[in-house]
């Protein structure tokens, strides 16, 4: 089966992403690091061979907004449903099975995410219905499905220090069999800046 990474991702617009980054970097600084981040996700998840790679994007990529943005070439792209992380997550998940393929989805969060730990989630879930990758924050880095199920994505407390744990209580109410993979940091709030990315 194809596995596909579906990058999740807001275009980089001073103001509108990182916004917990602001008051360590401004807006501006804030906003170049998550077009940093988005390039370097996508460059490592071309550069992983596991499979076709989309980015799943807010807005659709002909809006304005992206238009500074230079997507690698081979990217794919697709937009993200209306709702919360939750329904839009469902929605790529949903749209991927529907294809037949596995999915990788993933967001922009964790440079820490490369090229050979994505090649670890796709042969992880060749085993297995499902693959989380844990953030230190509780949150998750990745979600590896073959098929998509609402009860992964309604009603989860996102942005909380539970994503990971209820993901995965979740899991194994579905009865799914699940490999966890290795916890990584990602960045979100001013103190995941220090000693990375050359912030102190």
């Amino acid at each position: 089966m194809t596995t596909r990474i579906v990058v999740m991702a807001k275009a980089p617009v001073p103001g509108a992403v990182k916004t917990r980054l602001i008051p360590a970097l401004g807006a501006e600084g804030a906003a170049r690091l998550a077009r940093w981040m988005l390039t370097t996700t996508l460059n490592q998840a071309l550069a992983s061979g596991v499979g076709p790679v989309e980015l799943c994007a807010d807005p659709p990529v002909d809006d304005p907004a992206w238009w500074s943005v230079a997507l690698p070439p081979g990217i794919k792209v697709s937009t993200q449903n209306d709702g919360d992380l939750g329904a839009r997550m469902a929605g790529a998940a949903e749209r991927t099975a529907a294809r037949g393929e596995a999915v990788l989805l993933i967001g922009t969060d964790a440079p820490e995410l490369d090229a050979p730990r994505l090649r670890q989630a796709a042969a992880m879930l060749r085993k297995a219905d499902a693959v989380l990758f844990p953030a230190v924050d509780g949150g998750y880095v990745v979600l590896g499905l073959h098929r998509g199920h609402a009860l992964l994505f309604d009603g989860i407390p996102w942005g909380t220090e539970t994503v990971a744990a209820e993901t995965l209580r979740r899991l194994a109410r579905l009865g799914w069999s699940v490999e966890i993979g290795p916890t990584l940091h990602d960045i979100d709030e001013p103190d995941d800046l220090a000693g990375r990315y050359g912030a102190e």
